[in-house]
């Protein structure tokens, strides 16, 4: 999900205008002694721009209100969030060190057997940061105006339909797989390097359909350039309040969106992960942090440690049993 140089320079505007918000500090000596008395550091695994990165930013600078000390983000991008996890699991568990995870490290113990973490035995969890809606949208030139008119489509039409996604095994791909597993259809899936080109190809007629982020899907569905059909939230999206669930629609069970949490190293003291959380969920309910993310398609979602924990553990056991049904294999 890539985000315009135009928001880019909204964000940083926003970020240094939202009143109290500073990374500024003051020098460990001069700290109280009550957490946090220096500097937090929260590793992002994507690079800067991105939607987690963007989540980030915003909630940890709207956590910072409320300390005497800097919110550091530390971007280590690479493999697709592996980098950064590693990093982050040999990180010392202090209370000063947490992690940004995202629904890739749901869906990686599924395609790689031998990573260099754990994502649930390694870390524990703080809370939850963000949702990313996925829509359904198709090509205008499909004839079909419903999820129940796809699926009857795609039925009378096995393999014929095509669907583009950001590459294999990240969420515009899994929300795809699911929904073919779900109701049966086959289609065809077609993997690029990035949300961009997919929904250009979507655009251009190349593929019929996309499981698309919201951020990329929304300049095209205001255009007309592609109908929307659905989203995959468990309740209707505030983005497309006008459009239906999938799961509403007719296929029971269907949940589906991208999402970033945080997570600390195992062995931070409860204490620090207890603070963290009702500091997270503070930024998550602030009106200038609500506006801004609403603004990059991001629906804020907060989380007690436990609730988080439930999440990941079923988003890890919906996404196995996803990946091994489609039979994905990492690139």
């Amino acid at each position: 999900m890539r985000l315009s140089r135009h928001f880019n320079q909204l964000l940083t505007l926003c970020l240094f205008s939202m009143t109290g918000i500073t990374v500024s500090g003051v020098t460990h000596a001069q700290a109280s002694t009550t957490w946090p008395d220096k500097a937090v550091t929260f590793i992002v695994p994507f690079p800067p721009g991105g939607p987690v990165d963007t989540t980030a930013r915003l909630t940890t600078q709207a956590m910072a209100k409320n300390w005497s000390t800097p919110a550091v983000i530390d971007n280590k991008a690479g493999a697709g969030g592996i980098v950064g996890a590693q990093a982050a699991a040999k990180a010392a568990p202090d209370g000063y060190h947490f992690f940004f995870a995202a629904i890739h490290h749901a869906v990686l113990p599924s395609l790689n057997t031998k990573l260099p973490y754990d994502i649930q035995k390694d870390f524990v969890p703080v809370g939850m940061g963000a949702r990313y809606p996925i829509v359904l949208v198709v090509h205008p030139s499909l004839p079909v105006k419903s999820v129940q008119e796809l699926i009857d489509y795609a039925k009378a039409n096995p393999n014929k339909l095509s669907y583009s996604s950001a590459g294999t095994g990240g969420g515009t791909h899994l929300a795809g797989e699911l929904f073919a597993s779900l109701t049966g259809v086959k289609m065809q899936h077609i993997p690029y390097k990035g949300s961009s080109p997919a929904m250009q190809d979507l655009v251009g007629g190349q593929v019929q359909l996309m499981f698309a982020d919201s951020t990329s899907a929304i300049p095209f569905i205001k255009s007309g350039r592609v109908r929307a059909i659905a989203v995959g939230n468990p309740e209707p999206s505030v983005f497309f309040p006008e459009l239906p669930t999938i799961a509403s629609a007719g296929v029971k069970g269907y949940e589906a969106y991208s999402w970033s949490g945080v997570v600390a190293p195992k062995g931070t003291p409860p204490e620090a992960v207890k603070q963290a959380n009702a500091q997270l969920n503070k930024a998550l309910k602030d009106p200038q942090v609500i506006e801004i993310m609403n603004k990059a398609g991001q629906e804020p979602v907060a989380m007690s440690p436990e609730e988080f924990a439930a999440f990941l553990d079923t988003e890890i056991k919906k996404w196995s049993k996803t990946v091994q049904a489609a039979g994905i294999k990492p690139e």
